[in-house]
């Protein structure tokens, strides 16, 4: 779904939204603007930037800790997967 599209002027390039227009736009659709302009295919909903964002405020100890819960929990999903097809 990613590209922002806003009428026939934006399609022949006359008139592009602003960048205001195109973060309200993002917040409505709660995309990223990387997103919503076809920079990424990876869509982040905002429950899941707000917990990454978190985690990011959080010291260097702390935040690596995370990431090895995260990695531990995905690895382990993944070899699950592979065991189970």
């Amino acid at each position: 779904m990613p590209y922002l599209v806003i009428g026939s002027k934006n399609e022949r390039n006359e008139v592009k939204p602003s960048v205001e227009v195109a973060v309200k736009i993002a917040d409505v659709l709660e995309v990223s603007l990387d997103f919503l302009v076809g920079k990424t295919n990876v869509e982040i909903d905002s429950k899941a930037l707000k917990r990454l964002q978190d985690i990011q405020k959080l010291n260097d100890t702390d935040k690596a800790t995370v990431f090895e819960i995260v990695d531990a929990f995905l690895r382990d999903r993944k070899t699950k997967k592979a065991y189970t097809n």
